[in-house]
Protein backbone atom coordinates (compact mmCIF):
# COMPACT_ATOMS: atom_id res chain seq x y z
CA UNK A 1 0.00 0.00 0.00
CA UNK A 2 1.00 3.39 -0.88
CA UNK A 3 2.37 6.26 1.53
CA UNK A 4 -0.33 8.75 0.94
CA UNK A 5 -0.22 12.42 2.65
CA UNK A 6 -2.97 14.39 0.43
CA UNK A 7 -6.84 14.33 0.90
CA UNK A 8 -9.13 14.30 -1.76
CA UNK A 9 -12.81 15.34 -1.93
CA UNK A 10 -14.33 12.56 -0.98
CA UNK A 11 -18.63 12.15 -1.39
CA UNK A 12 -19.20 10.64 -4.54
CA UNK A 13 -18.66 7.30 -5.85
CA UNK A 14 -17.60 7.66 -9.51
CA UNK A 15 -14.55 9.80 -10.72
CA UNK A 16 -17.20 11.82 -13.03
CA UNK A 17 -19.03 13.37 -9.64
CA UNK A 18 -15.47 13.73 -7.89
CA UNK A 19 -13.12 15.38 -9.94
CA UNK A 20 -10.56 14.79 -6.84
CA UNK A 21 -10.41 11.28 -8.09
CA UNK A 22 -9.94 12.64 -12.00
CA UNK A 23 -6.98 14.54 -10.73
CA UNK A 24 -5.13 12.08 -8.70
CA UNK A 25 -3.58 10.59 -12.54
CA UNK A 26 -1.07 13.07 -12.99
CA UNK A 27 -0.57 13.53 -9.47
CA UNK A 28 3.07 12.31 -7.90
CA UNK A 29 3.19 8.64 -6.30
CA UNK A 30 4.47 9.94 -3.17
CA UNK A 31 1.53 12.29 -2.88
CA UNK A 32 -1.41 10.78 -3.69
CA UNK A 33 -4.13 9.45 -1.04
CA UNK A 34 -5.01 5.97 -0.12
CA UNK A 35 -9.12 6.23 -1.66
CA UNK A 36 -11.14 3.75 -0.60
CA UNK A 37 -14.90 3.08 -1.25
CA UNK A 38 -16.95 2.82 1.72
CA UNK A 39 -20.52 2.22 2.42
CA UNK A 40 -22.02 5.58 3.74
CA UNK A 41 -21.30 8.97 4.19
CA UNK A 42 -18.22 10.62 5.38
CA UNK A 43 -18.84 10.32 8.84
CA UNK A 44 -19.87 6.97 8.69
CA UNK A 45 -18.24 4.09 11.23
CA UNK A 46 -17.02 2.76 7.53
CA UNK A 47 -14.65 6.07 7.50
CA UNK A 48 -14.13 5.40 11.15
CA UNK A 49 -12.80 1.75 9.96
CA UNK A 50 -10.96 2.98 7.25
CA UNK A 51 -8.89 5.44 8.91
CA UNK A 52 -8.45 3.12 11.92
CA UNK A 53 -6.64 0.72 9.22
CA UNK A 54 -5.02 2.86 6.54
CA UNK A 55 -4.17 6.18 8.83
CA UNK A 56 -6.27 9.60 9.16
CA UNK A 57 -5.37 11.28 6.10
CA UNK A 58 -7.30 8.21 4.28
CA UNK A 59 -10.03 9.56 1.67
CA UNK A 60 -13.18 7.79 0.82
CA UNK A 61 -15.25 7.34 -2.35
CA UNK A 62 -18.90 7.34 -0.62
CA UNK A 63 -21.64 4.60 -2.03
CA UNK A 64 -24.75 4.27 -1.28
CA UNK A 65 -25.11 0.03 -1.35
CA UNK A 66 -22.24 -2.43 -0.66
CA UNK A 67 -22.49 -3.31 -4.02
CA UNK A 68 -20.86 0.10 -5.58
CA UNK A 69 -18.63 -0.65 -3.07
CA UNK A 70 -17.06 -3.48 -4.53
CA UNK A 71 -17.61 -2.12 -7.73
CA UNK A 72 -15.24 1.21 -6.96
CA UNK A 73 -13.09 -1.11 -5.17
CA UNK A 74 -12.95 -3.37 -8.35
CA UNK A 75 -11.72 -0.64 -10.16
CA UNK A 76 -7.65 -0.47 -9.42
CA UNK A 77 -7.05 2.53 -11.53
CA UNK A 78 -9.82 4.39 -9.20
CA UNK A 79 -9.09 2.98 -5.65
CA UNK A 80 -6.26 1.22 -3.54
CA UNK A 81 -9.39 -0.64 -1.99
CA UNK A 82 -12.38 -0.94 -0.17
CA UNK A 83 -13.90 -1.20 3.34
CA UNK A 84 -17.16 -3.31 3.96
CA UNK A 85 -18.85 -4.53 7.32
CA UNK A 86 -19.42 -8.36 7.39
CA UNK A 87 -21.30 -9.05 10.85
CA UNK A 88 -21.88 -7.56 14.10
CA UNK A 89 -21.77 -8.74 17.64
CA UNK A 90 -25.21 -8.10 18.53
CA UNK A 91 -26.91 -8.40 15.17
CA UNK A 92 -25.32 -11.36 13.55
CA UNK A 93 -23.83 -11.40 9.74
CA UNK A 94 -24.46 -9.51 6.75
CA UNK A 95 -25.49 -11.93 4.70
CA UNK A 96 -25.85 -10.14 1.20
CA UNK A 97 -22.27 -9.17 1.54
CA UNK A 98 -20.85 -12.79 1.69
CA UNK A 99 -22.48 -13.03 -1.66
CA UNK A 100 -20.50 -9.61 -3.16
CA UNK A 101 -17.28 -11.21 -1.89
CA UNK A 102 -18.21 -14.62 -3.43
CA UNK A 103 -18.39 -12.92 -6.85
CA UNK A 104 -15.91 -10.58 -6.63
CA UNK A 105 -12.20 -10.29 -7.65
CA UNK A 106 -11.57 -9.11 -4.38
CA UNK A 107 -9.37 -10.19 -1.47
CA UNK A 108 -9.13 -9.89 1.67
CA UNK A 109 -6.14 -8.14 3.30
CA UNK A 110 -7.04 -7.43 6.31
CA UNK A 111 -9.84 -6.56 9.22
CA UNK A 112 -11.01 -4.51 11.65
CA UNK A 113 -13.06 -4.77 14.75
CA UNK A 114 -14.68 -1.42 15.64
CA UNK A 115 -16.91 -0.42 18.75
CA UNK A 116 -20.04 1.32 17.80
CA UNK A 117 -20.10 4.32 20.22
CA UNK A 118 -23.38 6.28 19.59
CA UNK A 119 -23.32 9.95 20.40
CA UNK A 120 -26.07 12.78 20.16
CA UNK A 121 -24.90 15.52 18.14
CA UNK A 122 -26.52 19.49 17.93
CA UNK A 123 -25.31 22.56 16.39
CA UNK A 124 -23.32 25.04 18.76
CA UNK A 125 -24.78 26.29 21.29
CA UNK A 126 -28.25 23.94 21.09
CA UNK A 127 -28.97 22.76 24.62
CA UNK A 128 -31.25 19.75 25.42
CA UNK A 129 -34.17 21.65 26.38
CA UNK A 130 -34.16 23.11 22.58
CA UNK A 131 -34.04 19.54 20.91
CA UNK A 132 -37.67 18.44 19.30
CA UNK A 133 -36.54 15.95 17.11
CA UNK A 134 -33.67 13.31 16.97
CA UNK A 135 -32.27 12.22 13.69
CA UNK A 136 -30.74 8.61 12.84
CA UNK A 137 -30.08 5.53 11.21
CA UNK A 138 -33.06 3.14 12.44
CA UNK A 139 -30.48 0.57 14.19
CA UNK A 140 -29.01 3.62 15.60
CA UNK A 141 -32.10 4.80 17.17
CA UNK A 142 -32.53 1.37 18.09
CA UNK A 143 -29.60 1.10 20.03
CA UNK A 144 -29.93 4.03 21.89
CA UNK A 145 -33.60 3.82 22.93
CA UNK A 146 -32.67 3.44 26.71
CA UNK A 147 -31.35 6.71 26.35
CA UNK A 148 -33.87 8.31 24.15
CA UNK A 149 -36.89 7.08 26.35
CA UNK A 150 -36.12 9.66 29.16
CA UNK A 151 -37.19 12.40 26.74
CA UNK A 152 -40.40 13.06 24.68
CA UNK A 153 -38.38 13.99 21.34
CA UNK A 154 -39.67 12.92 18.30
CA UNK A 155 -37.29 10.04 16.69
CA UNK A 156 -36.69 10.34 12.88
CA UNK A 157 -35.64 7.76 10.72
CA UNK A 158 -32.85 8.27 8.20
CA UNK A 159 -31.38 6.23 5.81
CA UNK A 160 -27.59 7.21 7.39
CA UNK A 161 -26.34 8.67 10.57
CA UNK A 162 -23.64 10.77 9.12
CA UNK A 163 -26.34 11.81 6.97
CA UNK A 164 -28.05 12.77 9.62
CA UNK A 165 -25.60 14.86 11.30
CA UNK A 166 -24.62 16.40 8.31
CA UNK A 167 -27.95 17.86 7.71
CA UNK A 168 -28.74 19.64 10.67
CA UNK A 169 -24.73 21.45 9.80
CA UNK A 170 -26.38 22.11 6.44
CA UNK A 171 -29.86 23.71 8.08
CA UNK A 172 -28.15 25.20 11.07
CA UNK A 173 -30.95 23.46 12.90
CA UNK A 174 -31.73 24.61 16.24
CA UNK A 175 -34.68 22.13 17.31
CA UNK A 176 -32.98 18.71 15.75
CA UNK A 177 -30.32 17.04 16.79
CA UNK A 178 -28.96 13.74 15.09
CA UNK A 179 -27.18 9.97 16.59
CA UNK A 180 -23.51 9.73 14.70
CA UNK A 181 -19.99 9.32 15.40
CA UNK A 182 -17.58 11.73 17.05
CA UNK A 183 -15.69 11.81 13.42
CA UNK A 184 -18.91 13.26 12.12
CA UNK A 185 -19.29 16.07 14.92
CA UNK A 186 -15.72 16.50 13.99
CA UNK A 187 -16.51 16.60 10.04
CA UNK A 188 -19.29 18.86 10.47
CA UNK A 189 -18.54 21.40 13.34
CA UNK A 190 -21.21 19.79 15.94
CA UNK A 191 -21.19 19.50 19.29
CA UNK A 192 -21.15 15.85 21.35
CA UNK A 193 -24.31 17.04 23.81
CA UNK A 194 -24.41 13.48 24.71
CA UNK A 195 -21.83 10.66 24.48
CA UNK A 196 -21.98 7.46 24.59
CA UNK A 197 -25.99 7.34 24.88
CA UNK A 198 -26.13 3.65 23.46
CA UNK A 199 -27.69 0.75 25.56
CA UNK A 200 -24.98 -2.31 24.78
CA UNK A 201 -21.30 -1.24 25.46
CA UNK A 202 -20.06 -4.67 23.88
CA UNK A 203 -21.23 -3.58 20.55
CA UNK A 204 -18.62 -4.43 17.47
CA UNK A 205 -19.21 -4.46 13.88
CA UNK A 206 -16.35 -6.15 11.82
CA UNK A 207 -15.16 -4.48 8.63
CA UNK A 208 -12.84 -6.26 6.15
CA UNK A 209 -10.61 -4.50 4.07
CA UNK A 210 -10.64 -5.34 0.56
CA UNK A 211 -8.34 -4.88 -2.42
CA UNK A 212 -8.41 -6.46 -6.21
CA UNK A 213 -6.57 -9.43 -6.48
CA UNK A 214 -4.05 -7.72 -8.78
CA UNK A 215 -2.74 -5.38 -6.11
CA UNK A 216 -2.94 -7.69 -2.97
CA UNK A 217 0.53 -8.53 -1.57
CA UNK A 218 1.17 -10.94 0.78
CA UNK A 219 0.94 -10.59 3.94
CA UNK A 220 3.87 -11.10 6.70
CA UNK A 221 3.30 -12.53 9.88
CA UNK A 222 -0.19 -13.17 8.25
CA UNK A 223 -2.35 -15.63 11.22
CA UNK A 224 -6.05 -15.44 10.02
CA UNK A 225 -7.56 -16.58 6.26
CA UNK A 226 -11.20 -16.71 5.32
CA UNK A 227 -12.27 -19.27 2.78
CA UNK A 228 -14.98 -20.55 1.40
CA UNK A 229 -16.20 -24.02 0.33
CA UNK A 230 -18.80 -26.44 -0.26
CA UNK A 231 -18.88 -30.37 -0.52
CA UNK A 232 -21.10 -33.06 -2.20
CA UNK A 233 -23.99 -32.63 0.59
CA UNK A 234 -23.46 -36.66 1.11
CA UNK A 235 -23.70 -37.85 4.75
CA UNK A 236 -20.96 -36.96 6.99
CA UNK A 237 -19.22 -34.48 4.24
CA UNK A 238 -18.84 -31.61 6.23
CA UNK A 239 -17.99 -32.97 9.27
CA UNK A 240 -15.01 -34.98 7.69
CA UNK A 241 -13.73 -31.18 6.15
CA UNK A 242 -14.40 -29.98 9.95
CA UNK A 243 -12.69 -32.68 11.87
CA UNK A 244 -9.58 -32.02 9.20
CA UNK A 245 -9.19 -28.75 10.29
CA UNK A 246 -9.41 -29.64 13.91
CA UNK A 247 -6.50 -32.12 13.57
CA UNK A 248 -4.73 -29.23 11.42
CA UNK A 249 -4.45 -27.29 15.05
CA UNK A 250 -6.20 -24.56 13.52
CA UNK A 251 -9.51 -22.32 14.90
CA UNK A 252 -12.20 -22.58 13.03
CA UNK A 253 -13.23 -18.95 14.73
CA UNK A 254 -16.61 -18.82 12.38
CA UNK A 255 -18.57 -21.05 9.79
CA UNK A 256 -21.39 -19.33 7.82
CA UNK A 257 -23.58 -21.18 5.35
CA UNK A 258 -24.90 -19.66 2.40
CA UNK A 259 -27.31 -21.33 0.27
CA UNK A 260 -25.83 -21.39 -3.24
CA UNK A 261 -27.74 -19.59 -6.13
CA UNK A 262 -29.45 -21.94 -8.32
CA UNK A 263 -29.39 -25.19 -6.56
CA UNK A 264 -31.69 -26.98 -4.83
CA UNK A 265 -31.34 -26.04 -1.47
CA UNK A 266 -27.46 -26.74 -1.41
CA UNK A 267 -25.24 -24.67 0.92
CA UNK A 268 -21.51 -23.53 0.47
CA UNK A 269 -19.47 -22.26 3.45
CA UNK A 270 -17.85 -19.07 4.70
CA UNK A 271 -15.28 -20.19 7.21
CA UNK A 272 -12.42 -18.13 9.61
CA UNK A 273 -9.26 -19.75 10.50
CA UNK A 274 -6.82 -18.73 12.72
CA UNK A 275 -3.43 -20.64 12.42
CA UNK A 276 -0.15 -20.15 14.48
CA UNK A 277 1.99 -20.60 10.93
CA UNK A 278 1.38 -20.47 6.66
CA UNK A 279 2.54 -23.73 6.53
CA UNK A 280 -0.02 -24.94 8.68
CA UNK A 281 -2.55 -23.42 7.46
CA UNK A 282 -1.63 -24.47 3.45
CA UNK A 283 -1.49 -28.26 4.57
CA UNK A 284 -4.77 -27.93 6.28
CA UNK A 285 -6.20 -26.37 2.80
CA UNK A 286 -4.53 -29.19 0.76
CA UNK A 287 -6.38 -31.85 2.83
CA UNK A 288 -9.66 -30.15 2.45
CA UNK A 289 -9.56 -29.96 -1.43
CA UNK A 290 -9.61 -33.60 -1.35
CA UNK A 291 -12.98 -33.05 0.71
CA UNK A 292 -14.59 -30.31 -0.94
CA UNK A 293 -16.04 -29.63 -4.32
CA UNK A 294 -15.13 -26.42 -4.26
CA UNK A 295 -12.62 -23.71 -2.45
CA UNK A 296 -11.93 -20.63 -2.68
CA UNK A 297 -9.64 -18.56 -0.37
CA UNK A 298 -11.01 -15.02 0.15
CA UNK A 299 -7.55 -13.65 1.53
CA UNK A 300 -4.61 -14.24 4.11
CA UNK A 301 -3.97 -11.66 6.76
CA UNK A 302 -3.39 -10.89 10.27
CA UNK A 303 -5.90 -10.57 12.68
CA UNK A 304 -7.52 -7.42 13.21
CA UNK A 305 -6.95 -5.33 16.21
CA UNK A 306 -9.75 -4.01 18.72
CA UNK A 307 -10.98 -0.24 18.72
CA UNK A 308 -12.90 1.41 20.84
Amino acid sequence: MRNYNNNVSPGSATAEENPGMANMEGMPEQYRPVLVSIQGYEGSFHQVAAQHFFGNKTSVICCATFGEVIKQATNKKGSDGGVMAIENSIAGSILPNYNLLQKSKLKIIGEVYLQIKQNLLVNPGVQLEDIKEVHSHPMAIQQCLEYLDRYSWKLVETEDTALSAKHIYQHKSRHIAAIASTLAASLYKLDVIAPDIHTLTNNYTRFLILQHEDLAQVIENANKASVNFHTDHSRGSLAKVLTKIAEGGINLSKLQSSPIPGSDFRYSFYADMEFDSLGQFYQVIKTMKALTEDLKIYGVYRKGKHYS
